[in-house]
């Protein structure tokens, strides 16, 4: 099985692997996120050096059984978020998921390193789809797929939201192999 590349870039935004010794850096974004975290991360809720930790442990371990790849998002050399590729949609797919500091919303560096990993999926032989998914109440999450031209598959229903800003809908999105106009 191919692994993808350590290190994205995409305009501004840049993404490296995850690496267990970043640990406080980790801790110290997540904490200054909580806030803005917390309605859609259920992992958000008492976050600590330890989960920052353990987090990076198992970026390791899921690198290397090829299971997930887990980026820092940073510009100018600063960590302003996470992203990463997940091998749990199924054979031939990878899910994307993606979270920013606050501080550095609206500004495209979602959709920029959500490109970056459609290339790199893309660029992995046994990937034929890619899909991100996000509550029906993260309207914002819901707009990168869209810019990036996935097509919503499917809507399903949790029996209850796993954060506290969620709808308990899913919303499902696709982008295939040879819809990757414009990524």
């Amino acid at each position: 099985m191919d692994q993808p590349s350590e290190t994205l870039i995409d305009g501004r935004a840049r993404l490296h692997r995850w690496r267990a010794s970043d640990a406080d850096t980790v801790y110290r974004v997540v904490t200054e996120s909580l806030e803005h975290l917390r309605p859609w991360m259920p992992w958000a809720g008492n976050y600590s050096l330890q989960d920052a930790a353990g987090f990076l442990a198992q970026c390791e371990q899921d690198w290397a059984s090829g299971a997930a790849y887990q980026y820092a998002i940073t510009i100018d050399d600063a960590v302003i978020g996470s992203c990463g590729l997940m091998r749990r949609i199924g054979p031939g797919g990878l899910e994307i998921g993606y979270w920013l500091h606050p501080a550095y919303t609206g500004r495209g560096l979602a959709t920029a390193a959500t490109a970056a990993l459609v290339r790199q999926a893309f660029a992995l032989p046994e990937v034929d789809r890619v899909e991100i998914v996000h509550d029906l109440a993260n309207t914002r999450s819901g707009a990168v797929p869209q810019r990036l031209g996935f097509t919503e598959v499917e809507r399903r229903s949790r029996t209850q939201p796993a954060a506290a800003g969620e709808s308990g809908v899913e919303v499902v999105w696709r982008l295939t192999r040879h819809g990757t106009v414009g990524v």
